[in-house]
C-alpha cells in the first residue's frame, strides 16, 4: 500500500500481443491514474493503486476503453488451443491453396480473381480482428505497435489488388495486379510467428506458474474426528492439518505432532532434506520427503512465504533495468519511422528510379512487414524474466530487474560478520567463577538472559538449558550497549561485555559492581564460508569484513577467511561511511542481516540479505538469500546476473542489426513482401529463443 487512500489492485488483461501493447496500457493508465502502473506482457497481468478518484471498476472501463478486456485472476489449466492458434490454423487452411496458385497453369480455377479474393476474405477478415484492431488501439493511446505496420501491409496488399482486378478485369494484365497471396501469406506468417513467441514466452515464465500451483492444491484439515479436504484459499490461521510423505505443506506453520524431513529446495535452493520436530517451523510450498505430522497453520493467504515470493518475483520482472530504456526509446518512434520510409521507398523508387508501379508498391509493403519493433521491446523483458526466475528457482529473491544489471558491475563485496559470515550460534568455550557457587551463578544467567532477544542471550540460554530451575528474579532491565540486570537475594547481578579485558572473555558477571565470573564464547562460521570468500577472491571481487566487534575477532575471523581487507568496531554509521567509502573506488555490495546493517544496505549499490534477518534489513536489501544457513546463494545470484545482463545485449544487438540490415534490403527490392512476412515473424522468436536458452543454461 501506498497509503490509507490508494489499494493496490491486479487485473488479468487479455489481447496483449505484443510488449508494445504492454507499454500503450502502462501510458494511458499513468496519464489517467497519475501514479505508477506496472503491465507484465508475459503473464497478461496489470497492477496498479486505486484511489478516491479512480475505482478498481474506473480501471477496468480504461483498460478495455483501448481495446483489451479483463478478466478474474484464478489459476487455470492451459487451453489445448489458444486464440491465436486458432487464427493461425484457420488462415493456413485458406492461405495454403491461395499461395499454391502461383505454381499451377495459367488455366487452373486457383488462377481465377474471384477464387483468390474468396480464399483470401476470412484470413484478411482475422488480420482485421486480429492485427487491425490492436493497430487501431495502440494508436489510440499513442503507443503505435507492430500490428500497425502488419495491418497496412496486408491491407494495402489487399486493396491494391482490388483496384488491379477493377481496372484490368476484362485483360491478360489483371494477374500482375493481384496480391492476395501476399495478403493472406503475410498474415498466416505473422500468426505463426505470434504463436511460436507466445509458446517461448511461456517458457521464460515457467518458475512463477510452478510455484502458482500450489495455490491449487488440496489439504487435509482435522475437523472435529474427522478429516476433510480442503481447498488453498479456504485455509484459516489456526486450522489444524494433516501432512504425510509425499504431500506439498500448503501454508506457513508450526509441528504439533510428529518428526518428518522436509525437502526446502524450492525456497532455499539446498538439496539436502531438512529435519523437522515439534515446534518446528514449515513452510508453504516444501515437501515432506519423510514421515507424516500434524501443523497447525500460522500463515494463510497473501501473508505465506510461498504468496510473498510469487508476488516478489512479478514485481521484479516488472521492473525495468536501465539498459531496457535504448530499446524503449527506439521503440516509442519506430513505427512513425519506418511509415516514412516506406512511403519515401515507393516514390523514390517510382518516380525517381522509372521503377514499375507494381514493384515500388512491393518494395514498400516489404519494408512495413519485415521491420519488427517487438524484437526491441522483447529483447530485455524476456531475458529479465528468465533470470529472476532462474533466480527464484535457487532460493533467491531479487527485488527488480534493474538489480540484476547492477549486481552484473559489482566489484566489491562487503560482510557483516554475526548473522552473516557466523552462524550468530554462540558456544561456551570457557566458563571462570573461582569466588562464587558456579552452579548458582548458572542459573542467574539463564534466568536473567531468557528476557533478552539478543543472539547472544539467546545462545547462552541454549547452552546453560541444564541450570534452568525457576529463580525470582527483581528488577529486570536491559541497557542497550551495557547488558541485562537484575536484583536477587538483595544483590545487584548484571551480565554484560566484558570491555576491560575483551582479549580474553567475551562476558562478564558482577554482583555489586564486583566481577564473578568471565564467559569466553566462539561463534561459529557458517558451513562453506571459507570456499566462497576464496572463489569471490579468485573470480576478481574484493571482500571485506565490516564489523561492529572487536579487532581480536575480527582478525581472528579474517585469518580463516582471507579478506581482502577487514574493519572492526565499526557502528552503524561508521559502515555506512565505510560502504560510501568503497561505492566511490567500484560498485559495491552489502550482504548483513541485523538493524544496525540497514543503513549501509540500502547506501550500497546492491544491498543483500538473508531470509532470517531483520525485517528493515529486507527491506533496505535489492536481493535475498533465502537460504540462511550458508552462503551458497551468494556466488549463484552473481553468475545469474552476469548471465542475463550478457543474454540482453546479446538479444538487443540482434533485434539492432535486424531491423538495420532489413529494411535496407527490403527498400532495394530483394525482399518480397512474402519473404519479409516469413523473417520478421522469426524475428521475436530469436530474441526470446536466446532468453530461454538461458532457462537450461548450466551456469553453476
Amino acid at each position: 500500500m501506498k497509503d490509507n487512500a490508494e489499494n493496490k489492485i491486479i487485473l488479468k488483461v487479455e489481447g496483449m500481443t505484443c510488449n508494445n501493447c504492454a507499454a500503450g496500457i502502462k501510458k494511458h493508465l499513468e496519464k489517467s491514474l497519475n501514479s505508477e502502473v506496472n503491465v507484465n506482457f508475459s503473464i497478461g497481468e496489470v497492477n496498479c493503486f486505486t484511489n478516491e478518484k479512480s475505482s478498481k471498476n474506473d480501471i477496468i472501463s480504461l483498460i478495455e476503453g483501448i481495446g483489451f478486456s479483463v478478466k478474474e485472476i484464478k489459476f487455470e489449466k492451459d487451453k489445448k488451443f489458444s486464440k491465436s492458434e486458432i487464427y493461425f490454423l484457420v488462415s493456413l487452411i485458406f492461405t495454403t491453396p491461395l499461395f499454391c496458385h502461383m505454381f499451377v497453369s495459367e488455366t487452373n480455377i486457383l488462377k481465377q480473381p474471384l477464387i483468390q479474393l474468396f480464399l483470401c476474405l476470412p484470413v484478411y477478415f482475422i488480420g482485421i480482428i486480429f492485427f487491425g484492431k490492436s493497430a487501431y488501439y495502440s494508436i489510440k493511446s499513442k503507443v503505435p505497435n507492430m500490428d500497425v505496420l502488419i495491418f497496412i501491409g496486408s491491407t494495402s496488399a489487399f486493396f491494391y489488388s482490388l483496384y488491379g482486378w477493377w481496372l484490368f478485369q476484362d485483360t491478360d494484365l489483371v494477374r500482375n495486379y493481384l496480391f492476395f497471396e501476399t495478403t493472406a501469406t503475410i498474415i498466416t506468417l505473422v500468426l505463426l510467428g505470434n504463436v511460436l513467441e507466445h509458446r517461448s514466452v511461456k517458457q521464460t515464465t515457467t518458475s512463477i506458474k510452478e510455484l502458482s500451483k500450489i495455490k491449487n492444491s488440496i489439504a487435509k484439515k482435522e475437523f472435529g474426528e474427522e478429516v476433510v479436504d480442503v481447498n488453498y484459499d479456504e485455509i484459516k490461521k489456526g486450522d489444524i492439518l494433516l501432512v504425510n510423505k509425499g504431500d506439498q505443506i500448503p501454508v506457513d506453520g508450526k509441528i504439533l505432532w510428529g518428526s518428518c524431513s522436509v525437502d526446502e529446495s524450492m525456497i532455499t535452493g539446498e538439496s539436502l532434506p531438512v529435519s523437522k520436530n515439534i515446534n518446528g517451523e514449515v513452510i508453504s510450498g516444501t515437501i515432506l520427503s519423510n514421515g507424516s505430522i500434524k501443523m497447525v497453520a500460522v500463515k494463510v493467504g497473501k501473508e505465506t512465504t510461498i504468496s510473498n515470493i510469487i508476488e516478489m518475483v512479478k514485481n521484479a520482472q516488472s521492473n525495468k533495468p536501465n539498459i531496457q530504456k535504448i530499446g524503449d526509446k527506439v521503440s516509442a518512434i519506430f513505427v512513425p519511422v519506418v511509415l516514412l520510409i516506406s512511403i519515401s521507398t515507393f516514390f523514390i523508387c517510382f518516380f525517381y528510379l522509372n521503377i514499375t508501379i507494381n514493384d515500388s508498391f512491393l518494395r514498400a509493403v516489404a519494408v512495413l512487414v519485415i521491420s519488427c519493433p517487438c524484437a526491441m521491446g522483447l529483447a530485455t523483458p524476456t531475458a529479465v524474466m528468465v533470470g529472476i526466475g532462474k533466480a527464484a528457482e535457487q532460493g533467491i529473491l531479487i527485488k527488480g530487474g534493474d538489480t540484476l544489471e547492477k549486481m552484473a558491475k559489482i566489484k566489491n563485496i562487503a560482510f557483516d560478520k554475526t548473522g552473516t559470515i557466523t552462524t550468530g550460534k554462540f558456544k561456551i568455550t570457557s566458563f571462570k567463577c573461582e569466588k562464587e557457587n558456579i552452579k548458582k551463578v548458572k542459573q542467574i544467567i539463564y534466568n536473567l538472559e531468557k528476557h533478552s532477544s539478543h543472539p547472544i542471550a539467546i545462545s547462552l540460554v541454549k547452552e546453560l538449558e541444564k541450570y534452568s530451575t525457576e529463580i525470582a528474579l527483581k528488577n529486570i532491565e536491559e541497557k542497550e550497549g551495557v547488558g541485562i540486570s537484575c536484583t536477587y537475594e538483595q544483590d545487584n547481578y548484571l551480565v554484560g561485555a566484558n570491555l576491560e579485558n575483551s582479549k580474553l572473555y567475551d562476558i562478564k558477571v558482577t554482583k555489586n559492581d564486583i566481577i564473578i565470573a568471565e564467559i569466553k564464547l566462539e561463534d561459529e562460521i557458517k558451513n562453506n564460508t571459507q570456499e566462497i570468500i576464496k572463489q569471490l577472491n579468485t573470480n576478481g571481487y574484493n571482500t571485506f569484513l565490516i564489523s561492529g566487534d572487536s579487532y581480536e575477532k575480527c582478525k581472528y575471523v579474517n585469518e580463516k577467511l582471507k579478506f581482502s581487507d577487514f574493519f572492526y568496531e565499526q557502528k552503524p554509521e561508521n559502515k555506512l561511511k565505510k560502504i560510501e567509502e568503497l561505492n566511490n573506488l567500484n560498485p559495491t555490495a552489502m550482504l548483513g542481516d541485523g538493524i544496525n546493517d540497514a543503513p549501509a544496505l540500502s547506501r550500497a549499490f546492491i544491498g543483500i540479505s538473508l531470509a532470517s534477518a531483520s525485517q528493515i534489513a529486507i527491506q533496505s536489501s535489492d536481493v535475498i538469500l533465502l537460504n540462511k544457513n550458508n552462503l551458497n546463494q551468494l556466488n549463484k545470484a552473481l553468475k545469474i546476473s552476469r548471465y542475463t545482463l550478457r543474454t540482453i545485449k546479446q538479444n538487443l544487438f540482434w533485434a539492432f542489426s535486424y531491423n538495420l540490415i532489413a529494411i535496407p534490403i527490403a527498400c532495394l527490392g530483394y525482399l518480397n513482401p512474402m519473404w519479409a512476412a516469413l523473417f520478421m515473424a522469426f524475428s521475436d522468436v530469436v530474441v526470446v529463443g536466446n532468453s530461454v536458452r538461458l532457462k537450461f543454461k548450466k551456469i553453476f
